[in-house]
């Protein structure tokens, strides 16, 4: 039986992926690669997260947001506090952890923080 695409599967894989494959070294991850599919698999799970969050709030006139801006301004309109923890996941999980491949312990933590928060705050 296939398990459902939740945010929380999706932020678990991402996980177990960082503590099987990165090989953490210290106050760094060894293989880029695995810090990259990761990070990007974290995002994701905010991603899901939001769309489940705008899905309740707009209901029938719900369109999935097709850029960051478009996300940033509708989350915006509800909740500041799930906006900031929106631009916390984007800058340490797509951009720093997926985009740039940073291997820093600390900043992917920091990304998987906020997206465990974004995930509790649209449950």
């Amino acid at each position: 039986m296939a398990k459902p695409l939740t945010p929380q599967y999706y932020l678990s894989n991402a996980r177990e992926m960082l503590s099987a494959k990165a090989e953490k070294q210290g106050n760094h991850y060894g293989n880029v690669k695995y810090v990259q599919t990761a990070s990007g698999t974290a995002y994701l799970a905010v991603l899901l997260a939001i769309d489940r969050f705008l899905q309740q709030k707009e209901g029938a006139k719900f369109v999935k947001p097709r850029s960051i801006e478009e996300y940033r301004s509708r989350v915006g309109k509800h909740s500041r506090k799930l906006l900031d923890l929106l631009n916390e996941a984007y800058d340490m999980l797509h951009l720093v952890g997926y985009y740039h491949g940073t291997t820093s312990v600390t900043s992917i933590q920091n990304g998987l923080k906020a997206a465990e928060k974004v995930i509790e705050m649209t449950e």
